[in-house]
């Protein structure tokens, strides 16, 4: 994560506070999408796509938390004391992160519908070439 450049950005921040970023969105809310892959689903959370310079971390750095699995591609980070999913650096496309929705100061998930549905089951990272 690094400064952002130049352009609107969009003040994000966890349920308790302790996390907020600074996001320069890549498309604006139009690259709002949901994922069906083993944890995306379960989380339930529309991501919004940010370039990997797109987001400053204004404060909590040191209350965000990492998680990664299965290929380690995807980086999905945390506030450690509320436990709300900020955004993630994608395994889709690792020059990108995803950015939820719902924690983008002014923003309602539902006036985003319909959310088209990405399919994470079929990654083609997953798939055993031969």
């Amino acid at each position: 994560m690094s400064v952002a450049a130049p352009g609107p950005t969009h003040r994000l921040t966890c349920h308790c506070g302790a996390v907020e970023l600074a996001v320069r969105l890549s498309g604006g809310l139009t690259t709002a999408r949901r994922c069906d892959c083993s944890f995306c689903r379960r989380r339930g959370a529309i991501a919004v796509s940010a370039p990997l310079d797109g987001i400053t971390i204004v404060k909590g750095a040191d209350n965000l938390t990492l998680y990664q699995w299965g290929t380690g591609a995807a980086k999905h980070w945390f506030c450690k004391t509320c436990g709300i999913y900020t955004h993630h650096q994608r395994r889709s496309n690792p020059h990108q992160y995803g950015v939820n929705a719902a924690c983008l100061e002014g923003v309602n998930p539902r006036d985003l519908d319909p959310v088209p549905w990405m399919d994470g089951v079929n990654h083609p990272s997953d798939r055993n070439p031969g």
